[in-house]
C-alpha cells in the first residue's frame, strides 16, 4: 500500500486504497452529461484514472471513443468496449494526442506535488491542438465540512468521517461507504487548492482555464496556453 493510503473491505484493494468491488457498485452521476456538453460529439477521450469504467461506459454509449488508463489492472479488467492501458498517469507517454483528456476523481489534488505536476504534464502532453482537458476539482468546503454524509438514492451511505493534517498543505481524508451488505473505507492524501493555486498549477503545465463548467467550479475545461 502506498504511504498515507489505506483501504478496507471485501475484495481487491488497490495501492491507493480504492476497493475494486466498491467502485463497481457506485452509480453514475452527472459526470457523463457534463463531459458530453463540453466537448465535440464523437470526440476521442483519453480518460486518466478510469477505474472500473463507471464513467467510461456511459461515454461509450454516447458515441465517444475512449482510451482508459489506470494503474490498477484489477480495475481495468472491469472496463468493456474501450482501449485500456495499464500505467500510472504521471508516467504515461503514448506519443499520441487526443481531442479530450479527462482527469476526474479529484486527481489534481494529489498530496505529492511532484505527482500532481507529472499528472498535469501528462494532460498537456496528450491534448491535441484545438483540444481540451477536463478536470474535476474538489468543492470549496471539501476539507472543512466534516464530518458529513450523503445517503444515495440507491441505498448506501457515503461518509467523510475525518480530515486531518498530514504534512505541509496536505490532509489525510478518511471516507466510509456503507452498504446494507458490506462496508468499505478509504484513507488518502489530498492537497486543497484555492482557485488561484489551481490556475497556477495549470499554468506551470502549459494549460489555462477556458471556462468553469459548473456553478460550483468543480468541473473545469482547460486548454493549452499556447
Amino acid at each position: 500500500m502506498r504511504e498515507g493510503y489505506e483501504g478496507t473491505g471485501p475484495g481487491v484493494i488497490t495501492p491507493d486504497g480504492c476497493a475494486v468491488e466498491l467502485y463497481a457498485r457506485l452509480p453514475v452521476g452527472e459526470e457523463p452529461d457534463i463531459i458530453a456538453a463540453a466537448v465535440p460529439a464523437g470526440a476521442h477521450i483519453l480518460e486518466l484514472g478510469s477505474g472500473v469504467g463507471r464513467v467510461t461506459h456511459p461515454l461509450l454509449e454516447r458515441g465517444f471513443t475512449v482510451t482508459a488508463v489506470d494503474e490498477s489492472a484489477d480495475m481495468l479488467a472491469r472496463v468493456r468496449g474501450a482501449r485500456t492501458i495499464h500505467s500510472s498517469i504521471e508516467g504515461l507517454d503514448l506519443g499520441e494526442r487526443f481531442d479530450v483528456v479527462m482527469l476526474a476523481s479529484f486527481l489534481v489534488h494529489a498530496g505529492d506535488e511532484d505527482v500532481r505536476r507529472g499528472i498535469l504534464s501528462t494532460c498537456a502532453r496528450h491534448v491535441a491542438h484545438g483540444g481540451c482537458v477536463l478536470i474535476q476539482r474538489e468543492g470549496a468546503d471539501h476539507h472543512t465540512d466534516v464530518p458529513r454524509e450523503r445517503v444515495d438514492p440507491s441505498g448506501f451511505t457515503v461518509r467523510i468521517a475525518s480530515v486531518r493534517p498530514a504534512g505541509e498543505g496536505v490532509n489525510s481524508v478518511h471516507a466510509e461507504y456503507v452498504f446494507p451488505d458490506a462496508v468499505w473505507t478509504q484513507t488518502f492524501l489530498s492537497r486543497p487548492l484555492t482557485k488561484e493555486q489551481f490556475e497556477s498549477a495549470l499554468a506551470e503545465a502549459g494549460l489555462r482555464v477556458d471556462r468553469y463548467l459548473t456553478p460550483d467550479g468543480m468541473w473545469v475545461r482547460a486548454v493549452p496556453s499556447a
